[in-house]
């Protein structure tokens, strides 16, 4: 595997050794020796998520705040526009977003540490997107910034609004929401 060092310190883009013929392709989407021997990091993974949105379908920006969450995600049909935004306080990047394209056919994954809210816009007709979390989801926990935060400024490559859930949509204000140290 390839790793992509990003604008925001910990939030790696990963790009994996895919091995391909007229047949099709192979790559390991994850291998615990190869992850820590790239990365250094040594997380256990806990969860698997799958979730299946439509085109325009914008989910996020999400955390939680105790139990957080590493993330590991890809997306195995589709394409879709990824963002994590530092919230750790004491990070020289706090409040600073990266985002990326992941799509089936570039097999990207991107690596977001607990600290980080994650949120993605669906690009393609639909999108089919995994993710391997460190914890356990836990509704109690569970906190939301607005994808539109105007602090944040994130670049969403839509035109028009996007299809967001109630929850997303009655998100807090970067500068009002609950924050890592």
């Amino acid at each position: 595997m390839k790793i992509l060092p990003t604008a925001l310190p910990d939030l790696l883009l990963i790009e994996p050794k895919v091995f391909g013929d007229a047949r099709g392709f192979f790559f390991e989407s994850f291998n615990e020796l190869a992850w820590q021997a790239a990365t250094g990091i040594t997380c256990r993974f806990v969860q698997d998520n799958h979730s299946l949105s439509r085109q325009g379908v914008l989910r996020g920006l999400h955390y939680q705040i105790d139990q957080p969450q590493g993330k590991l995600v890809r997306v195995v049909a589709g394409e879709v526009f990824d963002v994590g935004v530092d919230i750790r306080r004491s990070s020289p990047s706090f409040g600073k977003w990266f985002g990326a394209i992941l799509s089936a056919e570039n097999k990207r994954q991107l690596w977001l540490p607990a600290g980080f809210a994650h949120g993605f816009l669906v690009l393609s007709a639909g999108a089919e997107f995994l993710y391997k979390t460190t914890d356990y989801y836990a509704p109690q926990h569970e906190r939301c910034i607005r994808w539109d935060d105007p602090d944040l400024a994130v670049a969403w490559p839509l035109d028009g609004t996007p299809a967001v859930s109630d929850k997303d949509a009655a998100g807090s204000a970067f500068r009002d929401a609950e924050v890592f140290p």
